[in-house]
């Protein structure tokens, strides 16, 4: 399927150019006046829950579990432009029939009918409103995300940026086959994340900390070198494809080619991978066929092969993924990058009173990777207000 899927986008054009308005409200937005504010209330409850993950994390010999405070996951993300609609018009209508929460695991789309926990995303620190401004300018313009919602809460300031819808089911203004893949939902976001009393810089601009997080490979229709640049992105080459130090001190390798979510997975260094692996198939997370964004399948000078020795997991072939990648040394200590915040994952709990916590589930991997868990009703319950809230703003 992937490679029907490869060979009908290669005939496509999609325009990565997005243009966004927006205005400055008030003190409590840090973002620039070309940006807008969106606020809204988040609904929360005071139980403690979490139990299914917390058992998991806490009985794995190569994890650690703790709580962390309450953070946003969801928010309204709005469609992309111009993907797929070839693709849909060969599918069944039967092949993408919505499946019904009782069949499902994590909401209703046919992808995870089969699975526990959906990798929604990363989340990542900055160090000040400057950091911050660049770190969305330097995605927006120079890969074409879009920003899908905005949250201020106390100290706390959060832009979520992506390609397409993040509800796990497929939306209603989804019609086979006039509709385009960026606008089925499932997809994944980046969470830009500034807290004003902070006191860590997490990324000085010069040097990179840490030694788990590889890079963050996205593959887009086209990038602009020079806006990554203009807001403080790092190229280290771009040659055939480019990787860059962002301006949050995460490495972006960028594909140019067609991805069903253009971001594609977060490559992480582990000294054993076998062990690491093992660690994630536990969270339902499972291996899969290594990704391409190009019809060459890693054989042009374009798009390079799988590393050697890495595996591939995902919790579905067209949803975002975890690369493992081998270190040089089988027993390499690897320290976390401090701007890489958490991988964040939606799951559904066994225990139906986890839904009704206020606190994020934090499990750590064998290489450092903080990994946030939400259940899946708050995660529904949230998403939906952000989406109602976001087609507001729009519609003024």
């Amino acid at each position: 399927m992937r490679k029907v899927l490869s060979i009908i986008l290669s005939s496509l054009t999609w325009n990565s150019r997005y243009v966004l308005s927006f205005t400055k409200e008030s003190s409590l937005s840090i973002l620039k006046p070309s940006h807008y504010r969106q606020s809204m209330e988040l609904h929360r409850s005071s139980n403690d829950g979490n139990s299914f993950f917390r058992y998991i994390a806490c009985m794995s010999g190569s994890g650690r579990c703790s709580y962390d405070s309450p953070e946003e996951f969801v928010d309204r993300r709005t469609a992309t432009t111009g993907l797929v609609s070839a693709f849909m018009g060969i599918c069944s209508a039967s092949l993408l029939r919505p499946i019904t929460s009782s069949e499902a695991a994590v909401g209703t789309l046919p992808e995870f009918s089969d699975t526990n926990a959906v990798i929604q995303g990363v989340t990542v620190n900055v160090a000040d409103s400057t950091q911050f401004y660049n770190m969305v300018d330097f995605l927006r313009e120079g890969f074409g995300f879009k920003v899908l919602r905005q949250s201020v809460t106390g100290s706390v300031s959060s832009v979520w940026l992506g390609f397409g819808p993040e509800q796990m089911s497929v939306p209603s203004d989804f019609v086979i086959p006039v509709s385009s893949f960026g606008t089925y939902g499932g997809h994944a976001s980046i969470e830009v994340r500034f807290d004003a009393k902070a006191t860590e810089t997490f990324y000085d601009g010069v040097k990179v900390e840490g030694t788990n997080i590889a890079y963050l490979q996205v593959g887009v229709p086209g990038y602009r070198i020079s806006q990554m640049m203009k807001y403080g992105g790092n190229v280290k080459d771009a040659f055939g494809l480019v990787n860059v130090i962002s301006p949050a001190g995460i490495p972006f390798r960028s594909i140019v080619g067609i991805s069903p979510d253009p971001i594609m997975f977060i490559a992480i260094y582990t000294s054993n991978v076998a062990e690491s692996c093992a660690f994630y198939e536990s969270l339902g997370i499972m291996k899969q066929q290594y990704p391409y964004a190009r019809l060459g399948s890693g054989t042009g000078q374009f798009e390079p092969p799988q590393p050697k020795g890495s595996i591939y997991l995902s919790t579905s072939p067209n949803s975002m993924g975890i690369l493992l990648l081998p270190t040089e040394k089988k027993k390499a200590r690897l320290t976390p990058n401090p701007a890489f915040n958490a991988l964040r994952v939606v799951y559904n709990p066994s225990d139906q009173s986890d839904t009704q916590s206020t606190q994020n589930l934090q499990v750590t991997d064998p290489s450092s990777i903080n990994i946030s868990f939400v259940p899946y009703s708050r995660f529904e319950a949230e998403e939906r207000i952000g989406s109602e809230a976001a087609q507001k703003e729009q519609a003024q």
